[in-house]
């Protein structure tokens, strides 16, 4: 397996929290979150637009759904992530799309007890994007969850396990046969809440597999407007360390100014 400087980064996040418990004062998980009140799904959408004309006539979409629960012993997530971009071309009035991305994914959390930092997970993702080299890449993983918080206002969940990736890669705008892997899936997830308005997340994953190892990061800050609006900034690249067709980039980025609702 060749391991990337992200991974190795992503690696070490799990060697800190090895000792950070020795080190920094903890909080028990029962002051993460209400577990025994919480009832309800948390939820936020998410909606970016950005239009140019003149010499450059270009149209993007953003767009974003989070769901989430935290209950007893079960913690739920999933996203649906959607990015499209076109561009007119001037010479021959054509609509060109540059960019076209969907991004899915889900994950279950087994707490051993409702006060417990430890759990069980397992992870699904599924993404489609032709302009990454893949017509398609899909994951599986299970393993060992920890959640820690650092004080009253930062936590942080970390997660190690084996699992399995399939993907379809594209070749000179020829899709491939369907590849299958045994991956290592490694990811992290730092949560600050700065003030009572503003709020700082940050994640990373990879899924480290003996051809390819993909590699997701995240870094957002978001500012409330009113009890139910907020804007986002973020910043977000996705690696993979080996396409099939060379002519690609291997890193893909997206920077966005999105507003959140919160339902």
């Amino acid at each position: 397996m060749r391991l990337t400087q992200a991974t190795i980064a992503i690696i070490s996040l799990f060697a800190v929290a090895g000792t950070a418990q020795a080190s920094i004062f903890m909080y028990d998980d029962a002051s993460d979150l209400d577990t025994t009140a919480k009832k309800e799904w948390d939820a936020s959408a998410e909606l970016g637009l950005l239009f140019t004309s003149g010499n450059t006539e270009t149209e993007t979409l953003k767009a974003k759904l989070n769901l989430a629960r935290d209950f007893e012993n079960w913690r739920h997530k999933g996203v649906i992530d959607y990015y499209r971009s076109e561009q007119v071309d001037q010479n021959t009035g054509d609509t060109i799309t540059t960019g076209d991305k969907t991004f899915l994914s889900g994950q279950s959390n087994y707490k051993f007890s409702p006060e417990s930092r430890s759990s069980l997970f397992v992870f699904g993702s599924y993404e489609e994007d032709k302009f990454s080299g893949y017509e398609y890449q899909g994951t599986l993983a299970i393993g060992y969850g920890a959640r820690y918080r650092y004080n009253e206002k930062i936590y942080a969940d970390y997660e190690i396990g084996p699992g399995y990736s399939m993907s379809k890669p594209i070749v000179g705008g020829v899709p491939q046969e369907q590849e299958t892997s045994a991956i290592l899936r490694l990811a992290g997830n730092l949560v600050w809440d700065v003030s009572k308005n503003s709020k700082f997340n940050a994640l990373a994953s990879t899924e480290v597999g003996s051809d390819n190892t993909k590699t997701r990061a995240e870094a957002s800050i978001s500012a409330n407007i009113n009890s139910s609006l907020a804007l986002k900034l973020s910043i977000a690249g996705t690696h993979n360390s080996f396409l099939e067709d060379s002519t690609k980039e291997k890193l893909d980025t997206e920077t966005a100014v999105t507003l959140v609702y919160t339902f």
